[in-house]
């Protein structure tokens, strides 16, 4: 890798101190941490290792999103992105600019990191989700090196690549990011303040040129960390497209030594870990799977008429079981989604489901269950 590859930025000389990057990126979680109350240091963590990413992404072959929410307005989103874009690199942070204008705007060499305010307003309705499905994709392919977007430009409609791949911050009240967003980035939920939590306000006259300083630090430090990082495989706590996204902020941090490298794996666990509690929760096709182990796991059985499954869902409380006015055909039908389908007890008198027929499906799509499910002498209809 020489020179051109590994940085093109604005002229600055080159390292002028020791390369201490713990301490440096100790300097990013004070300076984000004076301005934001996070909801956890995890959450905090997993910030300044994604600044740090976003100036040493010429390393990596994905860019990780940093998805931020928050339930209601005033809860820091806005100002954790001010900070968030003083301290990235190349910053190009928008709230209204067309798809077209963000494919130009990329480019080949070293990407500005795009910083998306108000989400809500792009994705918060479905209406909104489908007149803005494009910046979705691009978002979406922009994850991963190589996957350019192809459209036709100019008055002979030419046939053009444009490059989609970009470290991006986004910042949304309420459940509004796509799940294919949230599935591709570092995320966690801003609350509001209480009364006794204390940050200091943001003034960018007076806090700019701290964190232009410190902007600068970053810069002089990527110019040698991404050769350092160019080919590291870090060990990753989790597996997947979770081991995709949080690669780099693995790397940055091992580089930093053991304190931050422990720092940022639990970071990672604890927060994969909500985001899938999150995704369940919301996902009804998932909930209803999940339901269904829960009535399992809490009546002992290894066979359950199809009914009998259903007025078992009905009867649980703020569930949307009941509303649905399930029907054996109905359930059979949202199963198959699972690979699940409706079979016979042994002695061919019931219609319904085989505990064995369903552990599969728990075992792929739901997390383990802490408490063991009761195993019964034999497969006795449940009524």
């Amino acid at each position: 890798m020489n020179e051109t590859d590994v940085y093109d930025g604005p002229d600055v000389a080159p390292w002028d101190e020791p390369n201490d990057t713990a301490a440096l990126l100790d300097d990013v979680l004070a300076a984000l941490k004076k301005y934001v109350i996070f909801p956890s240091e995890h959450a905090a963590v997993a910030t300044t290792l994604w600044v740090a990413v976003t100036h040493t992404l010429a390393a990596f072959q994905s860019a990780p999103r940093l998805a931020i929410n928050s339930p209601e307005k005033r809860c820091g989103k806005t100002r954790l992105l001010d900070v968030v874009s003083a301290l990235s690199w190349k910053p190009l942070a928008t709230v209204n600019a067309t798809t077209a204008a963000i494919f130009r705007s990329i480019g080949d060499e070293r990407p500005p990191t795009l910083i998306l305010d108000e989400a809500d307003t792009i994705w918060g309705s479905k209406r909104q989700a489908e007149a803005n499905e494009d910046l979705r994709a691009l978002i979406n392919a922009g994850f991963q090196r190589g996957r350019p977007a192809l459209r036709c430009v100019g008055p002979n409609q030419t046939p053009t690549e444009f490059q989609t791949f970009c470290a991006v911050a986004l910042a949304g009240i309420g459940d509004c990011l796509p799940d294919t967003v949230t599935d591709r980035s570092v995320s966690f939920t801003l609350r509001r303040r209480m009364v006794d939590e204390k940050v200091s306000t943001f003034r960018d006259r007076r806090d700019g040129p701290i964190l232009a300083e410190l902007n600068r630090r970053l810069v002089q430090w990527s110019q040698t960390a991404v050769a350092l990082l160019a080919d590291v495989e870090p060990d990753m706590p989790v597996e997947d497209r979770a081991a995709d996204t949080w690669e780099p902020v693995i790397a940055v941090a091992d580089l930093a030594g053991a304190e931050w490298a422990h720092r940022a794996r639990t970071a990672c666990l604890v927060l994969t870990s909500a985001a899938s509690e999150d995704d369940e929760e919301g996902n009804l096709a998932t909930l209803l799977l999940s339901d269904i182990r829960d009535i399992f796991a809490r009546t002992g059985t290894t066979f359950m008429p199809a009914q009998a499954l259903i007025t078992n869902l009905s009867a649980i409380e703020e569930s949307p079981w009941g509303e649905w006015e399930l029907t054996p055909r109905k359930l059979a039908q949202r199963l198959k989604h699972f690979g699940i389908k409706p079979n016979r007890n042994t002695t061919g008198t019931a219609r319904g489901y085989r505990i064995e027929d369903l552990d599969d499906a728990f075992a792929r799509y739901l997390r383990p269950n802490a408490s063991n499910r009761q195993i019964p002498r034999n497969d006795a209809v449940f009524i």
